[in-house]
Formats: structure tokens, sequence, C-alpha cells
């Protein structure tokens, strides 16, 4: 039966796109030549591309040099094109920047979706992320976790009421999980021939995951322009190569170093153990771009979420409070558990509501159109860009009240179910659904009701205002400061907070 309604909505696509009877998106005005471009100088698209919204709908389109982008605001019409018709968009269109960084699409979250994404993104499922896979690494998050409270009683206990910088604390941890899983161990350093010696582990992360985020959103003006491709931009093309060669000798050192830990009997049961021994139709090119995938995706966007959860929760008490008192009540002086998260829906409600305002990702890349296709009852031609806009799904007013607060309590009406890992368009969905979902929500909810339940946190001063973003992301411009209390009633708690 459903096979059958797919084939009479493709008729019906074709009979209705053949006699025009659709009506053509609505367009922004713009210059010519240059379309929108000069509107979207700020760098922050996402923001502009929800005010538009209010004036010309959940979906029009704007001109970006040479392309027509149809950029797509609301929940609805964004999951139609992410299942309903994503047959018809399946193809990434990348920057040149992104397409350098990805090695031509040789990673899961940059690729189309052909065999080689089928292929990879079983790979990490079944090693990294998957359910079974989260249960292997249990361990890697709780010795995350213990280690950041035992830096946090630390601080407490040798300051007097000072700020600590929770960005720098978290970071490292986060990192020390995603090599984990990666290589099987930390690693403090490594010698890299091509950078002239030993790295240390700070300058690892620099180079696999900061270097990467910076060089990911530059902006070459050639790539709304392609017919001037042949025009030089030396500055940002030796930028970005630069960057990436950097990585792809960090990334071979530690594959080396790896490999002599198997020669020498070693067995650490780790992702590259299993790409090594599984994947043998992979070029070491691509075995070496999935492992840093994993590092870069799992160092990177759990950060986002976390560090604004502990913002929010820091600016409103009552709430911190709230989730305090829930704490309390299930998990009073017990360690919080992935199997437990069920019996804390308002740590849910905050998890989710934090990806709700602050996502991640606020716009997936952009998808090609290679065949004509239909959105929110639109005729859209064959070689139209389609950009989601996900932070403006996700500050519709027409679908969430009072979008731009922070109201965790949005998620407790029975509206959602706890468990469910999409309630927001932060995860994407269909088939292209991020694979990394549930390895964010158990590092997430592990680490921020943790912190709650043994500190009491209030913003450094000035700390309420510092709400800037870098760039195309919602990172924090600057590293939160917070003030960690510990509290009395968790001297109790059940956690090992000696160095694991």
């Amino acid at each position: 039966m459903a096979a059958i309604q797919d084939i009479l909505r493709g008729l019906t696509i074709l009979f209705n796109n053949k006699d025009s009877k659709l009506p053509s998106v609505p367009e922004v005005p713009g210059l010519p030549v240059i379309g929108n471009l000069l509107q979207l100088k700020e760098k922050k698209p996402f923001i502009k591309f929800t005010e538009w919204s209010e004036q010309y709908g959940p979906i029009y389109s704007i001109k970006a040099g040479a392309s027509t982008v149809v950029v797509l605001n609301s929940t609805n019409v964004a999951k139609e094109a992410m299942v309903t018709r994503y047959s018809s968009i399946s193809t990434r269109k990348l920057s040149k920047a992104l397409s350098i960084l990805s090695q031509d699409k040789n990673m899961v979250a940059m690729s189309d979706h052909n065999d080689f994404h089928k292929m990879v993104k079983r790979y990490i499922l079944a090693n990294v992320l998957g359910t079974e896979a989260q249960i292997r690494h249990t361990c890697h998050r709780e010795a995350m976790v213990d280690n950041i409270v035992r830096k946090l009683h630390e601080h407490a206990n040798t300051t007097n009421n000072q700020a600590v910088n929770f960005r720098k604390i978290f970071v490292s941890e986060l990192f020390g999980v995603a090599l984990k899983q990666a290589f099987g161990k930390d690693v403090e350093s490594v010698y890299v021939k091509e950078l002239g010696g030993t790295i240390s582990r700070q300058d690892i992360l620099k180079i696999l995951v900061t270097d990467l985020m910076e060089g990911a959103i530059e902006i070459d003006w050639r790539d709304f322009f392609p017919y001037l491709q042949w025009v030089p931009n030396d500055k940002i093309e030796n930028k970005i190569l630069q960057i990436h060669l950097r990585r792809k000798a960090v990334m071979n050192a530690l594959i080396q170093e790896h490999k002599k830990h198997i020669a020498s009997g070693e067995e650490l049961n780790c992702y590259i153990d299993y790409l090594l021994s599984e994947a043998k139709s992979l070029s070491e090119d691509q075995i070496s771009m999935l492992l840093w995938e994993t590092i870069i995706e799992t160092s990177d966007t759990t950060l986002v979420t976390t560090e604004w959860a502990m913002y929010e929760l820091s600016k409103h008490q009552d709430k911190q409070d709230q989730l305090y008192q829930e704490l309390q009540s299930i998990h009073a002086n017990k360690k919080i558990t992935w199997e437990t998260l069920s019996q804390l829906p308002y740590l849910g409600a905050v998890f989710h509501e934090t990806l709700r305002k602050h996502s991640p990702v606020p716009i997936v890349p952009l998808r090609h159109c290679h065949e004509d296709t239909q959105l929110g009852g639109y005729h859209i031609p064959a070689g139209n860009e389609v950009a989601i806009n996900i932070y403006g799904c996700n500050m519709d007013k027409n679908q969430w009240e009072n979008p731009e607060e922070w109201m965790p309590e949005r998620f407790l009406k029975g509206k959602y179910d706890p468990m469910d890992l999409f309630k927001t368009m932060a995860f994407g969905g269909g088939k292209r659904a991020c694979a990394g979902a549930l390895q964010a929500m158990l590092i997430a909810c592990a680490t921020i009701g943790t912190l709650v339940q043994q500190f009491q946190w209030s913003l450094a001063e000035g700390e309420d205002d510092n709400v800037d973003t870098t760039g195309l992301t919602t990172h924090k411009l600057h590293p939160l400061l917070v003030i960690p209390k510990p509290r009395t009633s968790s001297e109790g708690l059940n956690i090992n907070c000696q160095k694991r």
C-alpha cells in the first residue's frame, strides 16, 4: 500500500510540474549578479533566514551569486524535504573548504546518500554510536564525568568563589573520550615527522578539532560564482590546504602509533581495530577520515549543547533548583546511568530545550536538487540548492510558544515521548538523521545531571550577556565562566573522584 502511495505521489508531482500547476517559491529581492549575498555579510545566515521567514513564509528562495537556494524554516516542510522528497535532494552541495576538509565527501556526515554512505554508517553504528557500542563505551563516559567532577572540586577547594573556565575542563575530558573510542586510549603526545617533532595533547586537539572547525566556516567567494573558479584565491586555498595537511599528518601518526601497539600484542578493542579488520575495501585515507570524523564530532557538537545548558541553568536558578530536586528525589546519592535517564524527565527536558534554542548545527549543509520536485506545495526545479534552517525551525512561533525563551517545561506537557531523541530538528530526520544522537544525549545528560548533583552553579560577573556566537555556528564566542559551589548534601554521592 505504501509503495502504491509513493508511486501515486510521484505521478502527481510529475503531472503538476509538467503543466506548471504548482506555484514558484517566493523570492527574496536581491541585487543583480550577487543576489542576496550582501544581506548575509554578517556570517550568521541562520538568523537572517529566520527574519526573512516572518516576511516571506516558511519556504522561500534567495540568490547566492549564480545559485538559487531554497530555504526551509519550518519543521513540517523540513521533514518533507528530509523524508518524503529525500530521493530528489540526497546529494550534498559542499563549499570548496568543506570539499577539501572532507576529502571529497569521504565521511559519513558529508557523503552523498550512496553505497559508500550506507556502508560507513553501518561501521560507525556498529562500533561507536549504536546502542551496543554505547554500552561498551560506558566506562569512558563515566571516567570523563568523574574527572570533570574531581577537577571542579579541586578548583572549589583552592579558590574563594572564583569563576572557572567550564569549556577548558569539559573539552579536555570530552576529547579524551573521543580518543579512547577511536584508538582505545587517551593520547598525551605523538611524534609527527611532517611537523618536525613530538606534539602535545593540546596541539593534537587544536589540529584535529579547533583548526578544522574554524576552517569549515571559511567562505570562498568563488563558491557562489562557479564560472570564476579560474580566478586565484591563494589566501583561502593555502589556509584550508594547510589545515588539511596538518590534520592528515597527525592522524597518520596516531594510526602508525596504534599499529605498533597491535604488533606488540596489545588489544584495545576500538574503532580503528574494527576498521582495519572489517573495512577491507577502504583506503588508508578513507580509514583516517572515518576515525577523524568520530573525534571531531564527539569533541565538538556535544560541547555546544552542554556548555549552553550549563549557561542556562546557571542563569535560571529556579530551573536549576527544579532539576536538583528531581535528581534528589530519584537519584539521591546515586550515580546517573544511561539506564535510568528515562526516570529523569526534567533532565531530558533541559537537554532538548537547549538543543532547540542553541542548535549545534543551525543550518544543514546544502543539498542539491538533481530532479524536479516539490516542497511545501511549491515547485522546486532541478538544479536548485536546498538549505534547511534548523535554527529557524526551532524558533518558529507557529510551533513554539515564546521560542526565544529557554523553557524546559515545554517538553513536559505530554506532547513528547521522554526518550524521543528527535523532539526538535537538531538531529535532522529521515535517512540522514544524525547517527550520534544517542551518544550526544548520554554524554550531555550524564554530565549536566552529575554537575547539578555535585554543585550549585552561578554565572560569573558579566556572563549574563555573554551570548555572542562564532560565525556560521552557535558556538559561544567566549568560553563559559561559571562559579561552582559544592553542595554539602552531595558529600556521600557515590562517585569515584580519583583520576581515571
